[in-house]
């Protein structure tokens, strides 16, 4: 990743990782169909509109975080409930977008790094998610953030009528709690 990751530092600016508001939906909104357009990085197939994402922000999601940069966001990442069961409640799946022409910069690293803070900050204690094996930005992202790869779904869903598979990527984000308990 390191090597992909282009050096714009100096143009940088201001950025602002925090968490995000309803102020925050046209953008996400935007950022999110560039990565429903892509066909890379998830399964949706129909466009948000600013008034479904004002919904996710009102939801009971454990976070929402976003990376500014002299303007309105330029990334997001998200947590929301694996499962309903108690057992997983310290479970959260993530997803993490970047606005197109601002990947590579480092901005879904820096919203990936507040997204496991919060988590961590709320009582979790794993963060889970599929990526598209052909999405290489990110697996390499979750590899330099410490998460591992544990294996494959196959013909986990249909985008576009063809099968696709996802790799499964898990990080115990409570490990330096564990450690000190143990």
């Amino acid at each position: 990743m390191a090597a992909e990751m282009k050096d714009h530092s100096a143009r940088r600016g201001k950025i602002d990782v925090r968490e995000a508001s309803a102020v925050d939906a046209a953008a996400i909104a935007g950022i999110y169909n560039q990565g429903i357009e892509d066909r890379i990085a998830t399964f949706e197939t129909e466009p948000r509109s600013e008034a479904a994402i004002r919904d996710w922000l009102k939801s009971e999601r454990p976070a929402i975080v976003v990376v500014e940069n002299n303007g309105p966001p330029v990334a997001f990442a998200l947590a929301s409930s694996y499962r309903d069961r108690p057992c997983y409640s310290g479970i959260y799946e993530f997803s993490v977008y970047t606005r197109r022409d601002k990947r590579g910069f480092g901005y879904g690293r820096m919203a990936m790094d507040r997204l496991i803070e919060t988590a961590r900050d709320n009582g979790a204690w794993k963060l889970v998610s599929r990526i598209f094996p052909e999405n290489t930005s990110s697996r390499a992202l979750c590899a330099a953030l410490g998460f591992r790869e544990v294996g494959t779904y196959e013909r986990h869903g249909k985008l576009n009528g063809q099968w696709r598979d996802t790799v499964i990527v898990e990080k115990l984000i409570d490990e330096e709690n564990r450690q000190a308990d143990g």
